[in-house]
């Protein structure tokens, strides 16, 4: 069935989390959600880390919507819409979430609205700031309705399911006693080592190529990265790799997903924005950075490295003057604020710079107007965003993805939550790899290049894991 304008009847064909029960904390939210993953309730799933401490589980797509360049899709109950977005998708994506909206009026309980969990590519960000032909004809954006959601926080594990038959199965799995980890082959301190090395000449040369662009006029910052392909056996094993990564790293959102063809198994170290329900809105640059190890001496000698390097703080702040200036495109005037500024904070193998800016969307502007100015991440390109891409798609090889993208949990109340996806394990088709990048200025060396992507890449080689008994 083809629409236009139609999204109602699509809303109103979505069924609703009716039947809820509230069942006491689990002492291990990040294990339980893990086990609800790997339990095969659904072929699409998510886990996703909220601040605070929240798990949140999500599986069976009981609605989905997806977006490529030209057209949009939307399912439910076996039935399709599709429309044109006029290259678009963001603006026609919407539209289908506040026909969602309408038809399912938050819970006059408590309040809550139907929540959606997807994930942006980053190559949207093509026909949001730079070359539409370069886009590419993979779907640019992908989003769940799901059957079942599991909330897991200290007070409570609420179960929320479209029936019966959906709420049973979760509760039943949350009564069964934690079964132990399943067996798996780790990484090596070796193989880590050769893992997050691969392809660094090459990637030497692509920072070498962008000073150069930089010194020409062409733009002031690029965040270039680098793929590193993981062989096709020993097969990884993305739950237990979460988990693993999950013990080890200190990420401001985690994820685990198997969703709209892709893999993923991630430990962000930022939000591209955080929308509230009330129309506050803040985004979380972090640029600049420094490893970071078991010796704190050596890391506090690093920290203060990292507060008094020109190329750092240079890089730093174009990236918050630029977040600054995106914010305030859709914020009331005078209400953007830089509420942090180059704090540092530790994620993992590294410690970065961050600040956090805030403000208030204006009245005419919505959560998907404010993605679309923030989109993607500042951190994950560079300045001018249009010059950063551009540079991008001379010194990069290939397509990015997921990498650089977004994952994100929202609400049709109006609240989105979106994390950046760096320091992630990304699986599609028969291919697995890690990609890592650092921000290029003019004062950038290839070498620090290669060592701040090794850094980085140290947040998730080490953690691999293989499915146990692969070859």
């Amino acid at each position: 069935m083809s629409t236009r304008n139609g999204w109602d009847s699509w809303a109103s064909s979505v069924p609703r989390l009716t039947c809820t029960s509230t069942q006491a904390p689990r002492p291990d939210p990040a294990a339980t959600a893990t086990r609800l993953a790997r339990a095969g309730l659904a072929d699409q799933y998510m886990v996703y880390e909220t601040e605070g401490g929240a798990w949140h589980f999500a599986a069976g797509p009981a609605a989905s919507v997806t977006a490529h360049a030209n057209t949009i899709t939307a399912q439910t109950a076996g039935r399709t819409w599709t429309s044109p977005t006029g290259r678009r998708p963001l603006a026609e994506f919407s539209a289908a979430l506040r026909a969602l909206a309408a038809a399912h009026a938050p819970n006059t309980a408590d309040g809550v609205g139907t929540h959606f969990y997807g994930w942006a590519a980053f190559e949207l960000a093509h026909l949001l700031h730079a070359d539409p032909e370069a886009v590419g004809d993979a779907p640019l954006l992908h989003a769940l309705i799901p059957s079942v959601e599991v909330t897991l926080t200290g007070e409570h594990t609420l179960v929320r399911a479209v029936d019966v038959a959906w709420g049973r199965k979760v509760v039943d799995l949350l009564g069964e006693p934690p079964a132990p980890e399943p067996a798996s082959d780790g990484t090596t301190p070796e193989e880590a080592e050769r893992i997050v090395t691969v392809g660094a000449v090459d990637y030497g040369s692509a920072v070498a190529h962008t000073v150069q662009d930089i010194h020409a006029g062409l733009l002031e910052k690029a965040v270039v990265s680098r793929k590193v392909p993981l062989p096709a056996e020993p097969a990884v094993d993305f739950a237990t790799t979460y988990l693993a990564g999950r013990r080890a790293n200190t990420p401001a959102r985690s994820y685990l997903l198997d969703l709209g063809g892709y893999r993923a198994a991630g430990f962000s170290p930022e939000t591209v924005l955080e929308v509230e329900e009330d129309g506050r809105v803040s985004t979380q640059p972090l640029a600049g950075t420094r490893a970071r190890g078991a010796d704190q001496a050596e890391n506090e000698r690093r920290r203060a490295e990292l507060l008094t390097d020109p190329k750092e703080i240079h890089e730093h702040a174009v990236s918050v003057r630029l977040a600054w200036e995106e914010m305030a495109a859709v914020c009331r005037a005078g209400s953007v604020v830089a509420e942090e500024f180059m704090a540092v904070r530790s994620r993992g193998s590294v410690q970065h710079l961050a600040s956090r800016v805030t403000g208030r969307l204006r009245p005419d502007a919505g959560t998907w107007d404010a993605f679309a100015s923030l989109f993607p991440a500042i951190t994950a390109t560079g300045v001018s965003k249009r010059a950063a891409l551009q540079a991008l798609a001379r010194h990069e090889e290939g397509l990015r993805g997921l990498y650089g993208g977004a994952v994100f949990r929202g609400s049709t109340t109006g609240g989105l939550d979106a994390a950046l996806v760096l320091r992630t394990l990304i699986g599609k088709g028969d291919e697995t790899w890690l990609r890592a990048g650092a921000g290029v200025t003019a004062q950038s060396d290839p070498g620090r290049g290669i060592e701040e992507t090794c850094e980085k890449l140290r947040s998730v080689a080490p953690h691999l894991r293989f499915a146990a008994g692969s070859p």
